[in-house]
């Protein structure tokens, strides 16, 4: 692990939400509600630790986990599957692979100076998030 992700950051844009949302079947009237949120996220890093706090005047999700290993993860709270998840470095980039009922799922974090990037897959979708640090 070269990086630390920890921090507190707030969007500054997004790109594809709508159609990645469609793409894990969330219906409409919920999907305008998602692309309207400006969320922001909170991660802590604690050596093989982690603990990532999205968070929106609508709903908020708190993933932890150990780096490496599998454990099964409840998406309840954003499109009421669960899914068997694993979190590792790949080189700068922080990469989660879910397992479940839809193929190639998961996502990609990683700094720019203090610029984080997020990058989530789902089949054939991508969706870009861009947040800058603020503390």
């Amino acid at each position: 692990m070269s990086v630390n992700l920890s921090g507190y950051y707030k969007l500054v844009s997004q790109e594809n939400m709508d159609a990645y949302l469609k793409a894990l079947d969330i219906n409409i009237a919920l999907r305008k509600i998602v692309c309207l949120l400006s969320p922001d996220k909170e991660i802590i890093q604690n050596g093989d630790q982690m603990t990532i706090r999205t968070l929106t005047t609508f709903r908020n999700y708190v993933m932890e986990f150990r780096l490496g290993a599998e454990f099964r993860e409840d998406l309840g709270a954003v499109d009421g599957r669960t899914c068997m998840t694993t979190v590792n470095w790949e080189g700068d980039k922080l990469v989660c692979v879910q397992k479940g009922e839809k193929a190639n799922r998961g996502w990609k974090h990683w700094l720019e100076g203090e610029t984080l990037h997020l990058e989530m897959t789902v089949e054939d979708v991508i969706c870009k998030q861009v947040f800058k640090k603020t503390k």
